[in-house]
């Protein structure tokens, strides 16, 4: 079974890793945002704070699923200038500290991108107990631990959320595979597992917009996420 969910929200944003004065988002909604989302709307908390670690990890043996997304149509880019407030790497600010409380003692600016106008599904499937999970979270039904369901920043809140039983056509996106498929113009890396402990061990792969818009869901386009 596959539970199709529809989600519509103005902005949006899915930070790439980066550092330095502009900080990019991927076109798209990613799989491990979608992943996170999902887990959000379940009640099911994904961070692990050992207590050691100068950020939160991520927990092992979360649900195992597979994920496709889809656009009614492609978000569009935009761009702000913020003032970004971080914890500099080494000793830099450290007398800063005392003064903001032990909160980020630094302030830059910075040029941040966002996607306007996100109109997506979020399919899942091969996990009956997280789609039941899911299914009690939307109706208000799931303990509330970590807040409000957000899309990639917590400014940024859909305005609709819902399960739906038919699908529009929509633009799928399908793991890239040169050998067997018409590829898009427009390529786009996206995360499908994220490691905060070691970013060497995050996932991406390379996927590509279908051309023509459709209600059926290529099987190049389900990706699992396991952690």
């Amino acid at each position: 079974m596959v539970l199709y969910l529809y989600v519509v929200a103005p902005f949006a944003a899915f930070r790439t890793f980066s550092t330095g004065s502009y900080r990019p988002t991927a076109w798209f909604i990613t799989h491990s945002a979608a992943y996170g989302l999902l887990l959000n709307i379940a009640g099911i908390e994904m961070r692990y704070n050992d207590g050691k670690s100068p950020m939160t990890l991520i927990k092992k043996e979360l649900p195992i699923v597979k994920i496709a997304l889809g656009a009614l149509e492609m978000p569009q880019q935009q761009t702000i200038y913020q003032q970004l407030h971080n914890y500099p790497v080494g000793s830099t600010n450290k007398e800063k500290l005392e003064r903001t409380k032990y909160n980020k003692n630094n302030i830059a600016p910075v040029r941040r991108a966002f996607l306007s106008s996100l109109n997506a599904y979020i399919c899942m499937k091969d996990n009956y107990e997280l789609e039941q999970s899911i299914l009690e979270g939307l109706l208000g039904n799931s303990p509330r631990t970590y807040g409000l369901p957000f899309l990639g920043d917590n400014n940024f809140l859909p305005d609709k959320f819902e399960a739906v039983d038919v699908l529009q056509p929509a633009i799928w996106f399908v793991k890239l595979n040169p050998k067997s498929m018409d590829i898009n113009d427009r390529l786009e890396r996206l995360t499908t597992m994220i490691d905060r402990a070691n970013m060497a061990n995050t996932s991406s792969d390379i996927f590509s917009p279908t051309k023509i818009p459709s209600i059926d869901i290529p099987e190049e386009a389900w990706v699992e996420i396991k952690y």
